[in-house]
C-alpha cells in the first residue's frame, strides 16, 4: 500500500495522507449510518455511552461532536477494524501482527465543530514500545477551513510533554509552557475516502470548523502486536487477543527506551477528550462563533 516516499515521510513527519483508500459506495453507507446516529440524538440530553455532545447540543438541534466507540454500534464501523487496505499501511509500517485497540468519530458540524487542543495521544495511554497510531477516515473532504488535523513536523521523535493542569491530567498541552513553534503545523488536508495516519507521539490538535462544510473523521487506534500497555487492559488475555486484526498475538512486549508519563492522577471532568481538556485554563483555539 505505501511507496518507500511515503514510508520516509511517515518516519520524518510523524504523519501521511493515504488517498483514495475507501471507496465511494463505502463513504456513502458511513454516512448514511452517521446521519442516522445524529438524528437520534435528538432524543439524548446528555453525554452517555455512545454520544459526546456539544455544549450547545438540543433536542431541536441536535449537535454530536462525538461517537464512542463506533464499531460496537454498527457494523459498517466495525468492517473498517480489519479493512485489508487499512491493515496493509500498518503492515508497511509495523510488519505482519497489528492489534486493534478502540476507536472514535470525531465530528465537526459546519459553523460550530469543536476544536481540540495540542496534545499527544501517548500522553493518554503508554505503551512498552510507541509502534502506535491513530488512522483517520475521512468521511468528508478535509480543508484548511473545516478544522483537518494539524500536526507538528517531526514532534514523535521528540519529548513526551506535560499534559497536567493543577496537578492532574487534562490530556492537553499548555501552550504558554514549551519551546513548540506551532507556526511550523501542517495540516493533513484530502478528499472524502482517504486516510491519515498519526504517530502516537506526535503532537497534533484541531482548529474548530468555521466553514459551512461537515468535517467528520472516524479515527481508529492501532498498535503493533508487542506493543503492551503500561496500565494494563481490561479484560482477559484470550479477549486481549481477540483485537488482534492480522498476523499472531504472543507474549513477549517489546521493550523500548521511549519516554513516558503516566495519566495520573486522572482528570477531574473524566469522559472523552473534550471533557478532559476543559481542566487547561490557557487555549490555544479560538471557539467557533455561534
Amino acid at each position: 500500500m505505501l511507496t518507500e516516499a511515503q514510508k520516509a515521510e511517515y518516519d520524518r513527519v510523524g504523519a501521511i495522507v493515504v488517498p483514495d483508500v475507501l471507496s465511494a459506495a463505502e463513504l456513502a453507507e458511513l454516512r448514511r449510518v452517521t446521519d442516522g446516529f445524529v438524528d437520534r440524538a435528538r432524543q439524548v440530553a446528555a453525554h452517555d455511552a455512545i454520544y459526546d455532545l456539544e455544549d450547545s447540543h438540543t433536542p431541536a438541534m441536535p449537535r454530536v461532536r462525538r461517537i464512542k466507540s463506533p464499531h460496537l454500534h454498527d457494523p459498517a464501523y466495525a468492517a473498517l477494524m480489519t479493512h485489508p487496505k487499512i491493515v496493509a499501511v500498518l503492515q508497511d509500517l509495523w510488519g505482519p501482527d497489528i492489534r486493534f485497540d478502540t476507536a472514535k468519530l470525531n465530528m465537526k458540524s459546519a459553523g460550530f465543530g469543536a476544536a481540540v487542543e495540542w496534545h499527544q495521544d501517548w500522553a493518554f495511554y503508554p505503551h512498552t514500545n510507541d509502534d502506535l497510531a491513530a488512522v483517520g477516515v475521512m468521511m468528508d473532504d478535509m480543508e484548511p477551513a473545516n478544522g483537518p488535523l494539524l500536526i507538528i513536523p517531526g514532534s514523535h521523535k521528540g519529548p513526551v510533554h506535560d499534559h497536567h493542569a493543577e496537578g492532574r491530567f487534562c490530556g492537553a498541552m499548555d501552550p504558554t509552557k514549551g519551546d513548540i513553534d506551532y507556526a511550523k503545523a501542517v495540516a493533513l488536508t484530502g478528499k472524502a475516502g482517504s486516510i491519515t495516519v498519526h504517530h502516537v507521539r506526535a503532537i497534533h490538535g484541531s482548529a474548530p470548523n468555521t466553514s459551512n462544510k461537515e468535517r467528520r473523521l472516524l479515527l481508529f487506534q492501532f498498535r503493533a502486536a508487542d506493543a503492551w500497555p503500561l496500565l494494563g487492559f481490561p479484560g482477559t488475555l484470550e479477549a486481549y487477543d481477540a483485537l488482534m486484526v492480522a498476523g499472531t498475538p504472543g507474549i513477549e512486549p517489546r521493550l523500548a527506551p521511549v519516554p513516558v508519563r503516566l495519566p495520573l492522577p486522572p482528570a477531574d471532568a473524566q469522559g472523552s477528550i473534550y471533557e478532559n481538556q476543559k481542566g487547561l485554563k490557557n487555549k490555544f483555539f479560538q471557539a467557533a462563533a455561534e
